[in-house]
């Protein structure tokens, strides 16, 4: 249950003032607290059922108490397995008015509808405590992921062919059909959905840790329909399929919130479209969390205290720059300090933080929206990225002048960062006056703890990290043999390894010397730079992830 759908009707009721909403929301949606814990804590209500009565007053709906609730087979049988744990729905009981079902998430109105939909019957909404209503959905259809078997059901017999995609977009097989291949993607904690048409076949791939993963595919006459009703749920322009367009979709995944930007890109055979899933609890990290060293972590920590100059973290995309950039983010959110952000696009809202939109389509480009900020008196700025040669040159702009500047850029190591600045047009001594660090980063799939296995790696693995047997001494090697827990992959969660670049005066130097990356990152290592491959092999060593992940991005 979201957190603003409550606050909201509490507001609207006039249980709550403005202040104690604002204090809720903190504790709920920025700390990740149940909501109805919250409420509880706060006293605003001595016990739940008083908060499910009055989410029922609201809605204008029964309010049951089903602790020994035994529903008949023949009304449990009327919302398939696969729906009730999506939607988080249990049906009570069916008459004259409809389906009377119970939803983990009541306030959720579009819950209903999507329902109606995949159903075909009227829904009439009931309020239940939510952990009553959680029991049975996995009491009577099991907590699993829905099945192949569930998910495809009868869509190959659903025509598609004798209605337009307009209309096939809002039938009932598509949208159960798109519902829950997002819940299965979600479940399996992907970071994207792809659908891709081709001229024989209609692909559905998620990425998890960083790899794709193909899902059984549809019948590809059901490609325009399934696509169509994404952009309907992302409120995209389905009639426009020869241009590109961005979108957004919010709903509720199994009782959770989810947040996903979407893009479609018009192909030969018809329209590509990416779902990225926005993960907010990544926005909740700290650099403690981010497994760092603790050295590295404090070089950090002192460095975004700094009044002015220049911090960047390169890597390629999906390496976790934006992760690192929110953590330093909030470690310096203070009431004391004015921070500005420019990103392209706002993925995630930080509270306290201006954040700023880019968009190029009006002309406001991060050198137009960098410009701007150093009229609102920020403390400390971060820009999305480093583009161009007039964003570059504003940020040191902005540095000599006392603001403290966080960037990203799109290189393979530190010290090409350096590099990157100084062929973009910046002169090498500005570059050296204002650059502090550079960070760069990787995103390592970690060996999965259910399955994890000590192994002996051969001379020619060794050989390509450029080990001998010597240099491994007695240390130990782990890889994941593949379970039930990570899908057979052998790998499980994700974890950054880090290089740092530390703007010393020798390095300073060979900079305004216009020394190349190579002689840069020669020098950094005189002086005690761990490098990506080297602290990766620290992960491998610690028994975190594999060898063949470290040589994979490193």
């Amino acid at each position: 249950m979201t957190a603003q759908n409550v606050i909201d009707m509490l507001e609207n009721r006039g249980v709550i003032d403005k202040g104690v909403a604002y204090d809720i929301e903190q504790d709920s949606v920025h700390n990740g607290k149940d909501i109805i814990q919250v409420l509880l804590d706060y006293g605003i209500y001595s016990n739940e059922d008083e908060f499910w009565a009055q989410v029922a007053d609201e809605l204008g709906a029964d309010h049951f108490d089903l602790d020994n609730f035994e529903p008949p087979p023949s009304v449990v049988a009327l919302i398939p397995a696969g729906m009730a744990r999506l939607y988080g729905a249990f049906p009570i009981t069916l008459d004259a008015q409809g389906l009377h079902v119970a939803f983990t998430d009541p306030l959720n109105a579009q819950l209903v509808e999507d329902l109606r939909f995949g159903v075909e019957k009227t829904i009439v909404p009931v309020v239940a405590r939510r952990s009553q209503v959680q029991s049975l959905i996995e009491k009577h259809y099991g907590s699993g992921a829905p099945s192949i078997d569930e998910i495809f059901g009868n869509l190959g017999k659903s025509g598609g062919k004798e209605n337009s995609p307009e209309a096939e977009a809002n039938s009932a097989p598509i949208v159960k059909f798109v519902d829950l291949v997002m819940h299965q993607a979600i479940k399996e904690r992907a970071s994207d959905i792809h659908f891709e048409p081709f001229e024989r076949e209609f692909k559905i791939r998620y990425r998890v840790d960083g790899t794709l993963y193909e899902m059984a595919p549809p019948p590809v006459h059901l490609a325009t329909s399934v696509i169509s009703r994404v952009k309907v749920m992302a409120n995209m322009n389905i009639a426009e399929r020869r241009i590109p367009q961005d979108g957004r979709i919010m709903t509720t995944v199994g009782g959770k919130s989810v947040d996903m930007r979407v893009n479609s890109l018009p192909t030969q055979h018809g329209e590509s479209v990416v779902l990225r899933v926005l993960d907010r609890s990544s926005i909740q990290l700290e650099l403690s969390d981010l497994g760092m060293g603790e050295s590295l972590r404090n070089y950090i920590e002192e460095t975004i205290h700094k009044p002015n100059g220049i911090f960047i973290v390169t890597g390629p995309t999906g390496a976790g720059k934006t992760t690192t950039l929110y953590a330093c983010l909030r470690k310096i959110n203070t009431i004391d300090a004015k921070l500005l952000t420019a990103e392209d696009p706002v993925e995630y809202e930080l509270d306290g933080i201006m954040q700023v939109p880019i968009n190029d389509a009006v002309g406001l480009t991060f050198a137009k929206a960098l410009r701007s900020f150093l009229r609102q008196d920020p403390d400390r700025i971060m820009v999305g990225e480093m583009r161009d040669l007039e964003t570059a040159q504003i940020a040191i702009q902005a540095s000599l002048t006392g603001h403290l500047v966080l960037s990203t850029l799109h290189t393979n190591d530190s010290a090409g960062a350096v590099t990157r600045l100084v062929d973009m047009g910046v002169e090498p001594f500005l570059v050296a006056a204002t650059l502090e660090g550079v960070l760069a980063q990787r995103l390592l799939r970690t060996i999965c703890k259910s399955c994890r296995a000590p192994y002996e790696p051969s001379l020619h693995v060794l050989n390509q990290l450029n080990l001998s047997v010597e240099d491994i001494g007695g240390k130990h090697f782990h890889t994941g043999s593949g379970c039930s827990v990570c899908g057979g992959s052998g790998y499980k969660g994700r974890k950054g390894i880090y290089e740092l670049l530390d703007v010393t005066d020798p390095i300073r130097e060979l900079i305004t010397g216009r020394a190349p990356s190579l002689v840069l990152r020669q020098k950094a290592i005189e002086l005690g730079m761990v490098t990506l491959r080297e602290d990766g092999l620290r992960s491998i060593y610690d028994g975190v992830t594999t060898i063949e992940e470290v040589l994979k991005y490193t």
